[in-house]
């Protein structure tokens, strides 16, 4: 499946790990929980690690391995379900994860601005996807009422004051 990535699909390196599978010495993603279960025996990896983090898991659980992580994917399992968003803006301003955060599932264009508003970087998306239809969703809204992530971008009014004081 590719990745759309600042507009644009690239190729995905990294390999989903099943939960019984030995893990690669490639970049690799593995369950929230035997990433955890395995948190001292995965310490000395050299390689990139990702982990799946279902929507109703708190970003939270990831703190004890979250500075040893490059990758943490959020699920949508409906395009309705707002959780991800959540856990991508936690991730980002709570938690201070710089890595990359990938939406995954049952994603639509309409949510891309959302979610690069709240951090993601990369939205997984099937084959044969046209990505300007996703930049176009990304551009018809402008304005919004959070701030965004992006510290390139301008800040909204509130942030600004704040950042400010």
């Amino acid at each position: 499946m590719p990745l759309l990535e600042n507009g644009g699909l690239v190729a995905d390196p990294w390999v989903a790990v099943a939960p019984d599978a030995p893990i690669p010495d490639a970049p690799a993603i593995i369950g929230h929980d035997r990433a955890l279960a395995e948190a001292e025996a995965l310490a000395g990896r050299n390689t990139p690690l990702g982990v799946t983090l279902p929507n109703d898991v708190p970003p939270e659980t990831l703190l004890p391995i979250l500075d040893r992580l490059s990758l943490v994917v959020l699920d949508l399992p409906k395009f309705r379900d707002g959780r991800a968003f959540t856990q991508a803006r936690t991730l980002r301003e709570r938690h201070g994860f710089r890595g990359e955060i990938r939406a995954a599932g049952h994603v639509i264009p309409d949510q891309y601005a959302a979610l690069l508003r709240c951090g993601v970087t990369t939205v997984a998306v099937p084959e044969g996807t046209d990505p300007t239809v996703w930049d176009a969703a990304r551009r018809v809204v402008s304005i919004a009422y959070q701030p965004r992530l992006d510290p390139t971008a301008p800040l909204a009014g509130l942030r600004r004051r704040l950042e400010l004081a």
